[in-house]
């Protein structure tokens, strides 16, 4: 299946909030739908932060995926954060989420990005076997977070 990414912009955000309602109740989040359209306002009114592109098949938007940008000594500079990928089920399993790491990957190494990560959650094994065969390695590490807004 031929898909096309296309760049989102603040048009988009209803669409994309309907796909982020879809991925947290695929992985069991709580979903804050103002949140989260306020982050998505500020990714997408800062170039800086990151990029966003919604994953199209015809005019049908049947999945998203969020990159965001980092600097890492570690990693020798650049490095990019898969934040959020969501493909609709019934396109699983089609090919979609090769194309779309082969389009992410190609605009990193273009942007001069020297990494690529992302998280998964520890029971969405699927997806782990999926990312490992895309060239995904697992760091012997624990991934730790604070919340430092209270609101969040």
């Amino acid at each position: 299946m031929d898909v096309v990414f296309r760049t989102a912009n603040s048009s988009d955000v209803n669409s994309l909030l309907s796909l982020m309602r879809s991925l947290y109740e695929h992985d069991h989040l709580v979903f804050n739908e103002e949140a989260a359209s306020d982050a998505l306002n500020e990714i997408l009114s800062d170039s800086s932060l990151g990029r966003i592109w919604l994953i199209q098949s015809g005019e049908e938007a049947i999945g998203y995926v969020v990159l965001t940008y980092d600097f890492s000594l570690e990693f020798h500079g650049k490095v990019a954060f898969v934040d959020e990928i969501f493909i609709r089920k019934e396109y699983r399993g089609s090919g979609v989420g090769q194309q779309t790491f082969q389009f992410v990957e190609e605009y990193c190494r273009t942007s001069g990005i020297k990494t690529l990560h992302l998280m998964v959650e520890k029971n969405n094994k699927k997806a782990q076997i999926f990312y490992q065969k895309a060239g995904f390695k697992t760091l012997d590490r624990f991934v730790l977070m604070k919340w430092l807004d209270k609101k969040s």
